[in-house]
């Protein structure tokens, strides 16, 4: 167990070694079990932090805001659009001041090819540490709590089989750092990943690349595939979501018209049984039903993603308990 996370930027789990990811996992599984029987766990009591939004959050906000009141501290919440952020504060001067006032400041800006480095910026600027609540590139918070619930679900995660792959909706051009993230970590826990996408849907040669040597040196596996089918034979874990064709096309527009020849990448009944038969169905949510995944396999009995949802709220609280304090 690593003791020395204090202060530590959390903007990528690629940045963390494994004994200090493995220290977040015994941690957030340990807060878990106090909510469960009750315990207080006020380890952050006069901490504030600041929760800097540049887009819409449901789990997200929810999550951070609740989990920094369970560890007896405070979460301001505060829109981009309704502060000087939106004509006039540089990310210099967010990182200088918000550092000054706050014991940690957490951001989500996901715009494109701007998102991960306003956050950089921000932290290179400030002496409090830095969360990244989902960038263009990484969404750790998301991917750590996916990994603790393959855990609680599936025990040793290595030698299991995830298919992480790209499926079709109708809603927005969802940002690439959900898969991006997976397949980092994942990679790093030993599992065989399967990133599976039509091929205007890639992602970033450089994290496929660190994708890859992961897997080298954990000995696990990865591989691409571009058939949707395939990706879910005799897989452990299905995680089959949509994201736009960002390194294709800039045009968000024409983006969503690529998308429209995939329609029929759903996750539904008949895929779900490709899988092995105690696989389980993973979603960071919002879902498009009925379009990304039926409400059948959802809603089934191998869907854990409600469980995976509240298991951000113990993973957020395991790293703000290990930086803030």
């Amino acid at each position: 167990m690593q003791t020395n996370l204090r202060g530590r930027d959390m903007i990528t789990t690629q940045e963390w070694t494994k004994d200090e990811i493995d220290t977040v996992l015994d941690v957030a599984f340990d807060l878990k079990r106090q909510r469960a029987m009750g315990v207080s766990h006020a380890y952050l009591r006069d901490k504030v932090l600041a929760m800097l939004f540049f887009f819409t959050s449901t789990r997200t906000r929810s999550s951070f805001e609740a989990g920094i009141a369970q560890l007896g501290g405070h979460g301001a919440f505060i829109d981009s659009t309704t502060t000087q952020i939106s004509h006039g504060d540089t990310a210099k001067e967010i990182g200088e001041i918000y550092g000054r006032y706050y014991d940690g400041i957490a951001i989500r800006q996901c715009d494109w090819d701007f998102g991960n480095q306003y956050i950089r910026d921000v932290a290179a600027a400030s002496r409090a540490p830095i969360l990244n609540m989902q960038c263009d590139v990484y969404h750790p918070f998301q991917i750590l709590a996916d990994l603790m619930t393959i855990i609680e679900k599936k025990g040793d995660p290595r030698g299991l089989t995830i298919n992480v792959s790209y499926a079709y909706a109708s809603s927005y051009q969802k940002p690439i750092s959900v898969p991006q993230s997976l397949i980092l970590l994942m990679t790093r826990y030993g599992m065989n990943v399967r990133l599976t996408h039509p091929p205007e849907f890639k992602l970033m040669p450089d994290i496929v690349d660190q994708a890859r040597e992961n897997a080298r040196r954990a000995r696990g596996s990865f591989e691409i595939l571009d058939n949707f089918d395939a990706g879910f034979q005799e897989a452990d874990i299905i995680y089959a979501k949509s994201w736009g064709c960002l390194l294709t096309t800039s045009d968000l527009n024409e983006s969503a018209q690529i998308g429209k020849k995939y329609t029929d990448w759903i996750t539904d009944e008949r895929r779900m049984a490709l899988a092995k038969e105690d696989a389980i169905y993973m979603h960071c949510l919002p879902a498009d039903r009925n379009i990304e995944v039926t409400d059948g396999v959802i809603d089934g009995p191998q869907s854990v993603v409600y469980d995976e949802a509240e298991n951000r709220l113990h993973a957020q609280k395991a790293v703000m308990a290990l930086t803030m304090s």
